[in-house]
């Protein structure tokens, strides 16, 4: 890696002069900088981290009104990151995208454009404020099944058919890595004077490296959310909401924040985002250099395993550039834009068995047996996250897990024989249900949200395998990644309960259940 700059991380630092100082703490927490445990031989890494576990003393400065090393850590993300504004998050990108939501949408019944498959937390966020949401039909990805984000053709539709919308809500990249470019929406978005919200959580790294496709913010994006601690070295639940433009209201934005996020912050948090900020900009894009040579080393590797490939964008749509390595080129486009998949990031390495033996459950299974752990997994495909962390020797221990996985007898005798035929993944993969949705038009009627509970005599339990036609009374969703596959309120299809009940026998794992094992889903009964 090249020489490092001198950057400063001012909060890190303030942390350090704290530890340094060893005064005496009569304030929380109660550890007491860690000397709880100093006896106790199990603690001792825990303690590293309690030592500068601090709160809001003289030099520390505040999250909810900061003035000192906070203030100043907070402007230096927004330089680092391209925004006019940043505010560091310590309950992930869940915390911005409710704070996001409640500040666009302000009154019960306020309207919001929001795309169909996202995150639970904006599902929250549409709850606390009570709007209507409009639901966007996404991208289908024909090639893989999976779904992007919506196509700016359609937004103009809902634009023009709800024109007073508050906003319009995407999520870009997907799990996946899969993305396209968001100027054009983001100029459709502003010609109809209304802002552009996205959840950017997996794409924090986005525009730091010329390999990396654009980031939301420098498509024009007015508020965006990331999750720090996903692709850049921060720790979990450490996240970031960037802003730009007058179109989202600053005090109101910081108020929500304020809502939402503990008033006890947690300083180590906030301390490794101040790292990670610091971190990009000491190596700049040389920050990338060992972790995609790790990426790459992989996909070279891989060619000698042809049972096994990598999800990419088709050569069709690189338009003959390198989709062989995977780089996250961006199409050139007109004014319209380009609907659908033509970005991927590098990092993101989603992998199938061509022989259709093993599904994504079965495959990260064996996966972690050989001791590497996998993102996620779907019906077809294992999420492998790569970051600027990994290295060579990641990329060498996975490969020599799939040799081992490629030469397993018990994996050769049922060759040519998958699981389900390519046609039944198909129908099971391209039917994503959009609540009420008009597929001639691409978006949805309006849809209340609120939180009035449910009186427990509107509901019922059924079979999920026999739960095609009703009206589902909790939300559905497979986790990771979080994304309900239906909502309360929405009809239950043939192919949904059919991708439910493969669900569970690959042996997925659920949220917002009443039944753990989902043999049973909640129905409002029939009237």
């Amino acid at each position: 890696m090249m020489g490092k700059k001198a950057v400063h991380a001012p909060l890190m630092e303030a942390l350090i002069r704290y530890r340094t100082q060893g005064n005496a703490s009569f304030h929380v927490p109660g550890h007491k900088n860690g000397q709880v445990y100093e006896h106790e031989n199990i603690a001792s890494l825990l303690q590293e981290v309690m030592s500068i576990d601090a709160t809001e003393i003289s030099g520390l400065d505040d999250l909810h009104h900061p003035e000192d090393v906070i203030r100043e850590g907070q402007g230096l993300a927004a330089k680092c990151f391209g925004a006019e504004e940043s505010f560091w998050l310590i309950g992930g990108s869940t915390v911005g995208n409710l704070a996001m939501i409640l500040t666009v949408c302000t009154e019960p019944g306020d309207l919001l454009l929001v795309q169909r498959n996202v995150h639970k937390s904006v599902l929250n966020g549409l709850m606390l404020s009570g709007a209507n949401a409009v639901f966007l039909d996404p991208e289908i990805d024909t090639l893989s099944g999976l779904t992007v984000a919506p196509t700016t053709d359609t937004i103009k539709a809902a634009l023009k058919a709800y024109p007073s919308a508050k906003g319009v809500l995407l999520t870009l990249p997907n799990y996946y890595g899969m993305g396209h470019d968001l100027t054009a929406t983001a100029k459709a978005c502003h010609a109809a004077h209304v802002p552009l919200l996205v959840d950017e959580a997996h794409g924090a790294h986005f525009g730091l490296h010329p390999r990396l496709p654009a980031s939301a913010l420098s498509c024009g994006a007015d508020v965006v959310v990331q999750s720090t601690h996903k692709m850049l070295p921060a720790m979990t639940m450490g996240a970031m909401l960037h802003v730009q433009g007058e179109r989202i209201h600053r005090e109101l934005l910081r108020q929500r924040l304020a809502m939402v996020q503990s008033s006890s912050p947690s300083y180590p948090l906030m301390a490794s985002l101040d790292l990670a900020r610091w971190y990009i900009e000491a190596y700049g894009a040389d920050a990338f250099t060992v972790g995609l040579a790790a990426a790459d080393a992989f996909r070279k590797g891989l060619e000698q395993l042809p049972r096994f490939r990598l999800l990419e964008p088709t050569q069709q749509e690189l338009e003959g550039k390198d989709a062989h390595r995977g780089i996250s080129e961006v199409l050139e486009r007109d004014e319209e834009g380009i609907s659908g998949y033509s970005t991927q990031d590098p990092f993101k390495l989603v992998l199938y068995d061509t022989w259709g033996i093993l599904d994504g459950f079965g495959l990260k299974h064996e996966l972690e047996t050989y001791g590497c752990t996998p993102e996620m997994s779907d019906e077809k495909h294992v999420v492998l996250l790569f970051t600027l962390g990994s290295t060579p020797k990641d990329a060498s221990h996975l490969l020599q897990a799939l040799v081992h996985i490629d030469n397993d007898i018990r994996f050769k005798e049922t060759a040519g024989e998958p699981r389900a035929t390519e046609k039944e993944l198909q129908r099971l993969e391209l039917d994503f249900s959009t609540w009420n949705n008009d597929r001639m038009k691409g978006y949805s009627s309006p849809v209340l949200f609120g939180l009035r509970p449910i009186s427990p005599d509107q509901i019922e339990n059924v079979s999920v395998d026999d739960s095609a036609g009703r009206v589902v009374a909790e939300m559905i969703i497979p986790y990771p990644p979080g994304i309900p596959l239906l909502y309360t309120g929405e009809t239950i299809t043939e192919a949904i309960a059919l991708r439910m009940s493969r669900l569970r026998e690959l042996g997925a794992k659920w949220h917002g259940i009443a039944d753990e094992s989902m043999l049973t889903i909640r129905v409002f009964r029939l009237q």
